[in-house]
């Protein structure tokens, strides 16, 4: 544990830091390089690469769209080209690079060094290229086998391009792939997702052509996810044994200034987190991410990373390598990046809005209202087709985005609450309620903002404000999750949405076959419309979402409350609620089972970790920094005593002390008594941890507040949120 010199001499340190600063490399005629001359060079897509016919191509992109069989020589082209490039890179070896349900990234490096006979040489085969043979044993799998079943199976997304990771000396070529056990369940994040872009892809195209859109040939799901996160110097990172252990911190008195004044949102970058930022961006670049948009966000320390839209899949792969260079990125200017919900209590926590809409492959986006989404009847049916499904699947889209951490942030500081509604805006809700109602609808048209100023360019209105406080926000071409958590795959809840979402189309085809044989294309689309916005209305919400009348006008409403993790998870196993998913493949009935167990497993261990950590920290820093400081005042009390000047300042800031000492004292008893109490059955301890535990934990972390702002400075042992927020 810290003493009151280690978080002195991290002070220090974090002050007279001298940072290195990023400099962009120059072009061959001693200019700064443009982005686009360096975006992408680290990326190899079969598509682009040289050295493979144009025919293998196609055939390869058939292989990706269509899901027939990849020829084993095709592969080896593939395999050939890329060793090539990549060890023309310097690349010295190769992983198949997958996504675990730890809800991180896992590889396993091979060398490209090989042997034809005695002589070395570089090789990937197209068998090494294509799949891989992990051992699965130590990765979760939620109790669907046992220890000794090890095996398990990657094999190769041709959705997603491989790409080239720095090294110390050198680079590794990753291959993103499925991660799969010995009999075909997903082990992974991506392979659900895979499958449901697949089916929302079809029922979607089948939607097309069926109200006239004949050239329509695929229908991809888009995102763009955007990535809070907080810097911190390094020297208090490592000073704080809650933040290394856990990820937040356990106990912190919030300093007078934090983001009242709301000076940060948007300020001007400081130039240490500035430098940061632009090697972010510019290794983000090299590996093909379109990383677009950086700036403060609300609370001090806090920033935001965005990146353009993108086919689903290559977004969520993208994302976790954002997290990744973020984090490495960080530790080269001496901070640390902090990807949990809530780092800090009493400000902002972090997200991560998953911005998602769908488009065809002749260049339509399905969620585009238009100059007048009155009249545009294709984008009036998706819309509603949508929101029904986020209705019907409210409790799964809850559990798709439950996490301990997560657990912290939603309903507070910015975040949306853990009732799942959806925002269309003024505008749109009215034209909905037109259509609910079966009542003319009035032309909108564009609106032109009048600002009074003639030197200000003229502002066109969008077609609905934003609301930070909704969790499912119309946003003007699309739906904005917002109640994603800032440090997970975005893959889960994707799945989720890509499937409610399917099972509403799917419903909606059978609707408009028997609707349009009997009147028309449009009468059809207003009908199927109507229908989905009167079963959905309930979950149409353009209100504040913080507020006490909404709980409750929600729960008139009949809509779930979930409030914590453990509440939320279980909808994971309601047959009723998961019956399509399964019927469709998108997931097995075991793998369900399986990750239920697994989020369980990782809910109750996060929360024992902190528990014990906060327990390890009050015993060992707290306790003896309050009792050094009753020690200080007893001797003043007992030197003024001796000399007949006796003051009631001591005597009374001892006896609040003495107080605060017992209740803290008492707190993690109660605590310790609380943690000894839980019992082997995981689903029972998550609810007893979130109803009883934590509430006692957060008691526990509040008597330490009261105790370092009863303290003198130097004598508290850890890095303070002045010091962690401000000084940088």
């Amino acid at each position: 544990m810290p003493s009151k010199h280690s978080r002195i001499e991290a002070k220090k340190l974090a002050v007279n830091r001298s940072e290195r600063k990023f400099e962009r490399p120059l072009d061959i005629n001693g200019n700064l390089q443009r982005a686009s001359e360096y975006y992408g060079e680290n990326v190899f897509h079969y598509l682009t690469a040289p050295g493979i016919p144009e025919t293998i191509k196609d055939e390869l992109l058939s292989v990706s769209t269509s899901g027939i069989k990849l020829k084993k020589e095709h592969a080896d082209i593939v395999a050939k080209a890329v060793t090539e490039w990549a060890t023309s890179k310097g690349a010295t070896h190769f992983c198949h690079w997958f996504q675990p349900l730890t809800g991180s990234t896992a590889e396993k490096h091979d060398a490209f060094l090989d042997l034809d006979g005695e002589l070395p040489i570089e090789k990937l085969s197209a068998g090494q290229l294509m799949q891989g043979e992990p051992d699965a044993s130590s990765f979760p799998n939620g109790g669907s086998r046992t220890t000794f079943e090890a095996r398990g199976y990657t094999s190769w997304d041709l959705s997603s391009p491989m790409f080239l990771m720095d090294s110390v000396n050198g680079k590794t070529l990753c291959i993103p792939t499925a991660f799969v056990s010995y009999h075909g369940d997903a082990l992974d994040m991506k392979t659900p997702l895979l499958r449901s872009v697949t089916k929302l892809n079809e029922v979607a195209t089948k939607f097309m052509n069926m109200i006239g859109y004949n050239d329509t040939k695929k229908v991809t799901v888009t995102c763009g996810a955007e990535q809070e996160y907080f810097l911190i110097d390094k020297a208090f990172y490592f000073a704080r044994p809650d933040l290394v252990m856990t990820g937040r911190t356990l106990m912190g008195s919030l300093s007078h200034k934090n983001q009242q004044l709301d000076d940060h949102y948007f300020g001007r970058i400081p130039e240490r987190v500035l430098s940061c930022m632009e090697e972010i961006d510019y290794k983000l670049h090299k590996l093909g991410i379109p990383a677009k948009t950086r700036h403060n966000e609300v609370a001090p320390g806090q920033f935001e990373i965005a990146q353009i839209f993108r086919e689903a899949n290559v977004s969520a792969d993208n994302n976790q390598l954002v997290m990744a260079v973020i984090k490495e990125v960080a530790e080269n200017h001496n901070f640390i990046a902090l990807l949990h919900e809530k780092p800090f209590a009493g400000i902002n926590g972090s997200g991560k809005h998953i911005n998602w809409s769908m488009a065809t492959d002749d260049g339509i986006n399905l969620l585009e209202p238009g100059v007048n989404p009155e009249k545009n009847l294709k984008f009036l049916a998706v819309t509603s087709i949508v929101i029904e499904a986020v209705h019907r699947r409210a409790k799964l889209l809850r559990m798709a985005i439950a996490s301990q951490g997560n657990d912290h942030r939603l309903g507070a500081n910015e975040a949306p609450p853990s009732i799942i509604s959806v925002f269309t805006g003024s505008n749109l809700e009215k034209i909905f309620e037109a259509i609910k109602n079966g009542e003319s609808v009035s032309e909108e048209g564009e609106v032109v903002l009048d600002l009074g100023a003639t030197q200000l360019a003229n502002l066109m209105m969008d077609n609905t404000d934003r609301n930070r406080t909704s969790p499912f926000a119309f946003t003007g071409n699309k739906f904005e999750f917002r109640a994603v958590g800032s440090a997970q795959s975005i893959s889960f809840p994707l799945s989720i949405l890509n499937a409610a979402v399917t099972e509403v189309f799917e419903e909606s085809i059978t609707f408009l076959e028997n609707e349009i044989r009997a009147t028309s294309v449009d009468t059809a689309l207003v009908k199927l419309t109507q229908k989905w916005l009167q079963s959905s209305w309930n979950v149409i919400f353009n209100g504040d979402g913080y507020s006490d009348e909404w709980v409750e006008e929600a729960k008139k409403r009949g809509l779930p409350n979930l409030k914590t993790t453990a509440d939320a998870l279980p909808s994971i196993l309601d047959e009723e609620q998961t019956k399509y998913m399964v019927e469709k493949g998108i997931f097995r009935r075991n793998e369900l089972e399986m990750r239920y167990n697994v989020l369980v497993e990782n809910y109750n261990t996060l929360r024992e970790i902190e528990f014990q950590t906060q327990m390890d920290l009050v015993k060992k820093s707290v306790l003896p920094a309050t009792l050094e400081y009753k020690k200080r005042l007893g001797k003043v009390i007992k030197i003024q005593k001796e000399i007949g000047l006796e003051s009631s300042v001591e005597v009374e800031l001892y006896k609040k002390l003495n107080f605060t000492v017992e209740s803290l004292y008492a707190n993690l008893l109660n605590l310790t008594n609380a943690c000894e109490s839980l019992n082997g059955d995981p689903a029972k301890n998550s609810l007893e941890i979130a109803n009883n535990v934590f509430p006692l934990s957060e008691k526990l972390g509040e008597s330490c507040n009261t105790v370092e702002d009863l303290i003198p400075n130097e004598l508290w042992p850890l890095p303070t949120y002045y010091e962690m927020l401000f000084l940088r």
